[in-house]
């Protein structure tokens, strides 16, 4: 396998070096192909998705595919201007000179892929990728087999293997491409999992993009919107059964604010989770039977307002509401990454800031207010990697927003021209005139030194 790999990423290499994935209309080209290999194979797309994660046509289409088809149709669109070199301001002590900044290509990229989507977040980074100009290896999940399986033709069918690839395996196979030095990582996953890439890639200086998560609190002010908060709360938290990296991961909502919304919260569950809703719909199920087992690890049954329930065999979590949790409990102790949702109530603004600083920094924050003060308070005291005020998810659903995280959220960021931008290094260039040679800078005479001063301080 090693050697496999090895030879594999010689071949990239070679290839990258010939120049023909530079050229521009190479590039579009490309992405083209990938959108009708997209498009051709869809049937075949949503059918793994369904036996591994058991999502719907309509769940599937909108958080697998359309997204891409809009990432790549954005891309095709800018590619030309983003590609262009861009000129910059030369300064005085640079007389006779112009400076540009070239987008140039890394290289080989590796692209390593989760299993919550599986084929979105192994497909979107490569959009950024090729529109970059670099080849790619794509590592997908072994816990969507399907998905992985779909993601190997697909690709294997569209390019040659040494413009992109696809390499399946466990975390064997993962280690041993991560132990080769390619030109830029970008990997999607959990923190823990994401310290371990980042420290593969500082024996090579490899540069990264780490994709991670952490507890993303929903944040309901005494003045929201307290229907519009419960909707979208109950929306953005179940689907995909809670198992989305952005996912609201618990609520904080004032105490006078507690039994309405409570109410709401109920009201929306029941309706489109509830055990009748479930009978007309598809829920996800949990990737993994280990997965179900930590998940039923955190139902305390005694705080559970709505759900608990679970079937091991069939890798099914209830969509599950608990109530006057604590920092203490097991719930509150890691990112949950299933359909459980917390609820904690605070009676002082500042109360929030207190609970959300004692986690790391969150990869996503929802505030739900109607007041600017509080949006203000909120917005600049805590540090998230993005968000919204008065919605959940759909900030990374926009090609003209940056997604990524900070902190042991991630680093690094992409989605549209920030897709371009992470795969891409921007190389300084000073182009010098010869029609003259200004003297100062061989001089060390006094008469030098005081006109350095002028011009510098």
């Amino acid at each position: 396998m090693k050697d496999a790999i090895h030879s594999l990423i010689h071949k990239q290499k070679q290839y990258y070096y010939s120049g023909e994935t530079k050229e521009i209309s190479f590039r579009k080209e490309q992405l083209t192909k990938l959108k009708e290999a997209i498009k051709h194979r869809e049937s075949d797309i949503l059918d793994a998705l369904k036996k591994d994660l058991n999502k719907s046509e309509y769940e599937a289409y909108l958080t697998e595919i359309g997204f891409l088809l809009n990432e790549i149709k954005d891309m095709l669109k800018n590619i030309d201007y983003w590609a262009t070199p861009r000129k910059e301001k030369t300064p005085f002590t640079h007389f006779g000179g112009k400076s540009y900044v070239y987008k140039e290509p890394y290289g080989v990229t590796l692209i390593v892929a989760p299993w919550n989507y599986p084929f979105q977040l192994a497909i979107a980074p490569l959009i950024g990728a090729l529109g970059a100009g670099n080849t790619a290896i794509i590592k997908p999940s072994e816990f969507t087999p399907n998905t992985s399986m779909v993601i190997r033709d697909l690709i294997a069918s569209t390019f040659p293997e040494k413009y992109v690839a696809v390499v399946e395996g466990d975390a064997e196979v993962s280690k041993a491409l991560l132990e080769e030095k390619v030109d830029y990582i970008f990997f999607t996953g959990s923190t823990q999992v994401g310290q371990k890439v980042m420290e593969a890639a500082s024996k090579h200086l490899t540069p990264v993009t780490l994709e991670l998560g952490g507890k993303s609190p929903a944040i309901i002010m005494e003045d929201a919107n307290l229907k519009i908060a419960a909707k979208r709360i109950v929306w953005g938290k179940f689907i995909n059964a809670g198992q989305t990296c952005v996912a609201p991961d618990y609520i904080l909502v004032h105490e006078k604010r507690r039994r309405k919304f409570l109410k709401l919260l109920l009201h929306y569950t029941k309706k489109w989770f509830g055990e009748e809703a479930l009978k007309k719909r598809t829920f996800p199920t949990i990737v993994h039977e280990k997965h179900v087992d930590r998940l039923a690890s955190m139902i305390d049954d005694e705080k559970v307002f709505y759900g608990g329930g679970y079937n091991r065999e069939r890798r099914f979590v209830e969509p599950t509401i608990m109530i006057d949790v604590n920092m203490d409990d097991e719930v509150m102790a890691e990112e949950i990454f299933g359909p459980i949702l917390p609820i904690l109530f605070f009676k002082y603004d500042y109360e929030i800031i207190d609970i959300v600083r004692q986690r790391p920094n969150p990869l996503a924050l929802y505030l739900f207010t109607e007041n600017k003060e509080n949006e203000k308070l909120i917005l600049s005291n805590l540090s998230f990697g993005g968000g919204c005020v008065n919605d959940t998810i759909m900030h990374l659903a926009t090609p003209y927003l940056p997604f990524g995280g900070v902190g042991e959220s991630g680093m690094g960021a992409y989605h549209g021209k920030f897709s371009f931008d992470t795969f891409t290094h921007e190389k300084s260039v000073l182009k010098q005139t010869t029609s003259f040679d200004l003297p100062i800078r061989y001089s060390q005479s006094d008469t030098s030194l005081k006109t350095l001063r002028k011009m510098w301080e």
